[in-house]
């Protein structure tokens, strides 16, 4: 099976999972994708938005559910209480929103948010603002990528493997500097001493 056939068959179902999961990378190859004329980007956005929302409506219900026994269980996310909590406190409905966008704490948020205060309504209006417009915001970078790898490459049709080899490595570039970037920041602020 080629990988135009693989695209239009599983694409949206990895748009789903990943979105719900965190889904950034499978977003935006799923929107160049579409650029490509392999998937259609209305779809690509409305199925990245919905998984979006079931993802973060799942971890904040784990969170009202299971908030102390997973802070216990998980140092990290007990770790990532005060941030949240910061975000909450300065920006209330619109930390939700934020949330989102703020790498690291896309499943941790909603389960502390869960396991705190905040009432289910103002989350689940804001959870489904937020999703749209992550979906929205991404998917256009994706479909952008996609336009901009056509004009410098040509006609992509023949280079798609090519075209999409490079959306994939970097985006996993970007993404494991990212990480460790984020490691050696934790790691220092974690040495005794400072």
């Amino acid at each position: 099976m080629d990988l135009p056939q693989l695209i239009n068959d599983y694409g949206y179902a990895a748009v789903g999972i990943g979105a719900f999961l965190e889904g950034e990378t499978v977003l935006i190859l799923a929107a160049v994708s579409a650029h490509l004329g392999y998937l259609k980007l209305p779809m690509v956005v409305a199925v990245a938005a919905i998984g979006a929302f079931a993802g973060d409506s799942a971890y904040f219900f784990a969170g009202r559910r299971y908030g102390p026994r997973l802070m216990q269980r998980f140092p990290a996310l007990a770790r990532a209480v005060p941030r949240v909590d910061r975000f909450v406190g300065r920006w209330h409905a619109l930390a939700v929103i934020l949330l989102r966008f703020t790498y690291g704490l896309r499943i941790a948020g909603p389960i502390v948010l869960g396991a705190g205060r905040m009432k289910t309504a103002v989350f689940l209006a804001a959870n489904a603002a937020g999703a749209m417009l992550w979906a929205i915001l991404l998917g256009a970078i994706g479909y952008g990528f996609g336009h901009a790898a056509t004009r410098l490459l040509g006609d992509v049709a023949r280079l798609e493997h090519i075209a999409i080899g490079v959306v994939i490595v970097v985006i996993v570039a970007v993404t494991v500097a990212h990480f460790v970037t984020k490691r050696r920041l934790e790691r220092r602020d974690t040495t005794p001493g400072r």
